[in-house]
């Protein structure tokens, strides 16, 4: 069954099941209560007779009392102890009720009977006769009016719960309608989203920030990262081709050589040995940046502590002067510790201090201080090549590079800075580069400090 098709049986359904209940119980209540009002309004009609026929005088016959107090629409009869009938008065409306079963009871009785299914109020009071017998005084008295208003407030009632069911029945339509609808669009858009394969959001109308505006919010929210990552993935496929296309050409065309004219020259051999063996381990770090950067954020958990930043830069400095032989120049303004993963933050220096010594020939100069008691700060400069103005704001987009010939000469692919940005990302670091072309490049590392945490 549709979600449509539920909501509409289970509300109409429900509502009826309730308003039934409470109709019956309104009218269960109802009828109760006014024949109990009729009963004891006839008892009290019945002991004020009494009343008047012990006050009376004796002169007076019974009859003439008794007609005297008789209702409308009801019927007084004395009834002897031996169950025979002494005296009757009828209303002319009544006739038809003298010739019901005389019986005599020896106590007061108050009841609802049945005549000719026909209902009454039969009340029987005992008497004392002028002769000093006990007798009843009995009252029958019709419920006909009584019974029609029961019978009026029935028929309303049944009125009430068809309009009830039938306004019931359309405003469920309408809510299922509304609460379908997002829905609906939905499935409709997953459809053409997956017929075309384009990613499409569903127009959302700004009037309520109900559960099904959040629900269309969040669905165009996962579509718009759903078309986000699709492009980064597609980019990230063709800039990965075109990188990995020039060492796996270079290898193959050296392969060809080889095994055309590798045995006859011994130089064209070794030229093609170093050749093939330097591409595969451009391949080789180039895959393992590209794994670096393809981590999520569940790989990426650091191990936070404090650091001597003065022990970790004196190490830093001492693997780069033996690893590139290049001079760098170390001014530490304030001795401070740093809160950071130390592996993860030495492989973020790794890589701005590599770009500096490739892209410079003079020395790096690495300083740092502070700026209070929560933040320090940490700069690399050099005064080699530089960036242009227009490509600061890309050189942290991947395989990005100013100089593509350039890069291929120092063996850069574009990512090293990408993988700086995911590194100082996840440790709340904060990168600012600036860069004059001829004159240099500088990179400042905002950080916190180990005593703020």
């Amino acid at each position: 069954m549709k979600l449509k098709a539920k909501i509409n049986v289970y509300t109409v359904g429900m509502f009826i099941l309730l308003l039934i209940l409470l109709n019956f119980m309104v009218f269960f209540s109802f009828n109760r209560m006014m024949l109990e009002k009729e009963v004891e309004r006839s008892y009290a009609e019945t002991l004020k007779t009494v009343k008047g026929i012990n006050e009376s005088d004796e002169t007076i016959k019974i009859q003439d009392l008794l007609r005297a107090y008789l209702p409308v629409d009801g019927m007084f009869k004395t009834v002897s102890n031996d169950g025979k009938t002494m005296t009757t008065i009828t209303d002319p409306d009544m006739q038809h009720v003298r010739n019901m079963p005389t019986q005599f009871y020896p106590e007061e009785r108050n009841d609802i009977i049945k005549i000719d299914g026909i209902s009454y109020i039969f009340i029987s009071v005992p008497i004392i006769t002028e002769k000093g017998d006990i007798a009843n005084l009995q009252l029958v008295e019709s419920l006909e009016a009584t019974m029609s208003v029961l019978n009026t407030l029935k028929l309303i009632l049944i009125v009430v719960t068809i309009i009830s069911t039938i306004l019931v029945f359309i405003s469920s339509q309408i809510l299922s309608n509304i609460i379908s609808k997002p829905i609906l669009s939905m499935i409709k858009t997953m459809g053409e989203i997956q017929k075309s394969g384009k990613h499409k959001q569903i127009p959302l109308q700004k009037r309520s920030k109900d559960e099904l505006y959040q629900m269309g919010e969040t669905f165009n929210a996962m579509i718009e990262q759903l078309e986000k990552n699709y492009e980064n993935q597609e980019q990230f496929i063709m800039n990965a081709s075109h990188e990995l296309k020039t060492p796996l050409t270079v290898i193959e065309s050296y392969s060809d050589l080889l095994k055309r004219r590798g045995m006859e020259e011994t130089e064209l051999f070794e030229e093609s040995i170093e050749a093939i063996h330097s591409e595969a381990i451009r391949m080789r770090e180039l895959t393992q940046q590209l794994l670096l950067l393809t981590k999520n954020d569940a790989i990426w958990k650091m191990k936070m502590e404090s650091i001597s930043m003065m022990g970790m830069l004196n190490e830093v400095i001492r693997y780069f002067h033996s690893a590139f032989q290049c001079e760098i120049e170390l001014l530490i303004r304030e001795n401070i510790d740093v809160f950071v993963d130390q592996q993860k933050f030495k492989q973020l220096l790794y890589i701005f201090i590599e770009n500096a010594c490739k892209y410079s020939e003079g020395t790096v100069q690495i300083e740092v201080g502070q700026y209070n008691d929560e933040k320090g700060w940490l700069t690399i400069s050099d005064d080699g090549i530089g960036i242009p103005t227009e490509d600061l704001d890309k050189v942290f987009d991947r395989f990005y590079r100013v100089d593509k010939a350039r890069a291929r000469k120092t063996g850069g692919f574009g990512l090293g800075l990408s993988l700086a940005k995911e590194i100082a990302g996840v440790m709340d670091i904060e990168i600012k580069m600036s860069s004059e072309e001829g004159k240099g490049t500088k990179v400042k590392l905002i950080f916190s400090l180990a005593n703020s945490n």
